[in-house]
């Protein structure tokens, strides 16, 4: 169930203690759109870029956009953590979903009060969610939540308007994040279903794959539209299978993100698909991003989760056919086409 901020103008959340761990673009974002309202902290682990940060007011993975004033930038981990430390602090993991898992062992032992995750897909290897890697490392000692919502890190430290939502099964948890970030230009819901929204996040980054390659073999808006409504069913079939609530994908983790990833021109995912239409190398794609797209490795594992479980995935097969088995983009699309369409589910 989602339901709507109740943050009024009279009703103010006072100043909070927040830390961000992690320097990407995302992360940077996040922290620009909160410092004027909070004390807020942002943590990389790269001390030499973090200084250089510091001094030019400036991230490399958001040129043009000035650091606020009052954020403070550091590489002292501990003092990092220590700043968001107590139940009114905030500590918001911007990691990669490959290095969640590490930056958690980081935590342990540590004095945390609330914990909020922003990466989306699922773990290589092990095939497991955000929350998790969570449970497994730390515990049900935390609360903890997953912030999500359509919302390219550009458009947030340009102070353009967006949507999140916080999943979390505790409530103290989503009042808190509420409380904190919805505000000014970013409004916050809440949503109990913490499988659902993170299913959503995760594999709209593969069919924005899909639809980069669709969109850069020139088969037309209306190709484009089938792609994003079968993939939505796709997210659907797994994400309730996981346990998720059919009405999340309607949402803002689903519908939402799931629009924005496979049409706005910012999608790291969607130009993975573009660049691959063009015939250019995987190599290639990625070092020509800079950035890490996390549809790449979220492919593989959203197949062999949907191999394991029996759920019918065929553009996320298709996606990744074209990523690690070498198979040809036009031919995906031909396999896709071919498809008996009585023969597949809703």
């Amino acid at each position: 169930m989602q339901v709507s901020p109740e943050v009024t103008p009279d009703r103010i959340p006072a100043a909070r203690k927040i830390t961000l761990l992690g320097a990407g673009a995302w992360g940077t974002a996040v922290a620009m759109a909160l410092a004027g309202r909070h004390d807020v902290l942002l943590w990389g682990r790269n001390g030499d870029a973090m200084a250089a940060m510091a001094a030019s007011g400036e991230n490399s993975y958001l040129p043009g956009f000035p650091l606020p004033p009052q954020l403070r930038i550091s590489a002292d981990f501990d003092a990092a953590v220590a700043h968001a430390a107590g139940e009114h602090g905030l500590l918001i993991a911007a990691c990669p979903v490959a290095g969640l898992r590490p930056m958690l062992h980081q935590l342990k032992d540590k004095a945390i009060g609330n914990l909020v995750w922003l990466c989306k897909g699922f773990e290589g290897g092990t095939g497991l969610l955000p929350h998790q890697i969570v449970q497994e490392v730390l515990g049900d000692t935390v609360p903890g939540g997953a912030l999500s919502g359509p919302s390219f890190a550009q458009e947030v430290a340009r102070g353009l308007p967006c949507a999140l939502t916080i999943a979390s099964h505790n409530a103290g948890l989503r009042g808190a994040v509420v409380s904190a970030l919805h505000g000014g230009t970013i409004r916050v819901y809440a949503s109990e279903d913490l499988v659902g929204v993170e299913v959503g996040g995760a594999v709209k980054n593969v069919l924005a794959i899909a639809t980069g390659v669709a969109d850069g073999l020139g088969l037309g808006l209306n190709a484009r539209a089938a792609l994003i409504t079968r993939g939505l069913a796709e997210i659907t079939r797994l994400g309730t299978a996981l346990g998720g609530q059919t009405e999340t994908f309607m949402g803002l983790t689903g519908m939402g993100d799931l629009i924005l990833t496979c049409t706005g021109d910012l999608s790291r995912n969607r130009r993975v698909g573009l660049g691959l239409a063009q015939g250019k190398a995987l190599e290639t794609i990625v070092a020509e991003l800079g950035h890490v797209a996390e549809g790449v490795p979220c492919a593989k594992a959203v197949r062999e989760l949907a191999r394991r479980m029996g759920v019918d995935m065929p553009i996320t097969n298709a996606v990744a056919g074209v990523l690690f088995d070498g198979d040809l983009p036009h031919v995906m699309v031909q396999q896709l086409l071919s498809r008996d369409p009585r023969a597949e589910a809703a």
